[in-house]
């Protein structure tokens, strides 16, 4: 029996269309883009087209996406490209307490160099209060970095407020919108933000090992490796033409079926949500009530393990208790965690995410299942 697919914030399936698109240049057109002959026209067109799609999603212009491998790459572009360009001039960055690794790490190397690094605080559903970012600027940061949904628990933050104030004081704003595209929409002049994060492989349903930075153009940003003059001089290698033609695929699938996805994922979200509730007494919800995902479902179980409860469900509902970066770690969410909530709740919590290709009779299935194993675990823990 195959399992109820219901992580799609870790992964998700390559649509049929994606998958079309990149065929050809896994065969017939394998040119280098790079190349002075005809083998590189069509992948050289190819390039400009994924770019044009990737950049019409973010209402941004083409010339301003640097395609990457992974939204982790991009992550490390941002923080480490912006800070080698404002070098000794501004050495302050600013995060959130729940950022991605991909942000905490590249930020805490920063430190380890000498840059002073804020982490500023998030409220019970997981948000940043603008005010507690304008209270951690300085007249030397140089970056403020804050996700624009959560990869946990759904909860968006309110980007564009943020990046009013980090320009006020000279900063540049770069937000993670990994888990955002595809799903709600994103526009980087109603945003302000000065770089973006993609994931192919988080949304509108690219494969896994591309992703993009949208860079405004005249943002100070520097090539964290060293090579050839590739992506503006700002990613060197040989493009992975395949990898980007599914990534403008993607984009543009996005683009079209945007209304349509997010009232249907909204739609599956709140219907797993209320068969949940409706059969178990004190189900917790996490993260921000309204300001969150329209795929997202974040739930504390009462009385159980998050984990524990999943593998009595492991051949019937395929979910997550984190970030699947985080997976097999036995502590508490570090986001659950930030958000105060006690350790009871964070380690009773079960990300439940709904994607594209989830129906309703799954969802009546996998909630069936969830309540089920819930009561058998609290009778097996409590007797």
């Amino acid at each position: 029996m195959v399992s109820i697919y219901l992580d799609y914030n870790a992964t998700t399936p390559v649509a049929p269309e994606v998958v079309a698109a990149m065929l050809p240049f896994l065969q017939e057109h394998f040119g280098n883009p790079s190349s002075d002959h005809a083998y590189a026209d069509a992948p050289r067109r190819a390039m400009a087209a994924a770019r044009e799609e990737v950049a019409r999603l973010l209402g941004a212009r083409a010339a301003e996406i640097v395609f990457t491998g992974s939204a982790t790459e991009a992550n490390n572009l941002a923080i480490l490209g912006v800070a080698r360009a404002w070098g000794d001039a501004r050495r302050h960055v600013v995060i959130s307490a729940v950022e991605h690794p991909s942000v905490h790490e590249p930020a805490r190397r920063l430190q380890a160099l000498g840059w002073s690094v804020t982490v500023v605080p998030v409220d019970e559903y997981g948000r940043v209060a603008p005010g507690d970012v304008a209270a951690a600027l300085r007249p030397d940061t140089g970056l403020v970095s804050i996700m624009h949904a959560n990869n946990e628990v759904g909860t968006i933050q309110p980007i564009a407020e943020i990046a009013a104030l980090a320009h006020s004081r000279g900063a540049l704003m770069h937000t993670d919108a990994a888990q955002s595209a595809g799903k709600v929409a994103l526009d980087v002049e109603v945003l302000g933000v000065d770089l973006l994060t993609l994931a192919g492989h988080k949304f509108y349903y690219a494969p896994k090992g591309v992703g993009a930075l949208y860079v405004r153009t005249g943002t100070p940003i520097a090539a964290v490796l060293a090579g050839a003059g590739q992506e503006q001089g700002l990613r060197p290698g040989t493009e992975n033409i395949p990898q980007i033609v599914a990534l403008g695929a993607a984009a543009r699938l996005a683009r079209e079926r945007l209304p349509e996805t997010h009232a249907r994922l909204s739609a599956l979200r709140d219907r797993l949500h209320a068969r949940l509730a409706q059969k178990i007494p004190g189900l917790a919800l996490n993260g921000h009530p309204e300001q969150r995902l329209p795929n997202t479902l974040n739930v504390s179980f009462p009385g159980v393990s998050g984990a524990a409860l999943l593998q009595r469900v492991v051949d019937r509902v395929a979910a997550a208790t984190g970030s699947a970066c985080h997976a097999g770690d036995a502590a508490p969410s570090g986001v659950l965690e930030a958000m105060g909530l006690s350790n009871e709740r964070a380690l009773g919590a079960v990300r439940l995410s709904v994607g594209h290709y989830t129906r309703e009779a799954e969802i009546d299935a996998a909630a069936a299942a969830l309540i089920a194993a819930w009561r058998e675990r609290t009778i097996a823990e409590h007797g």
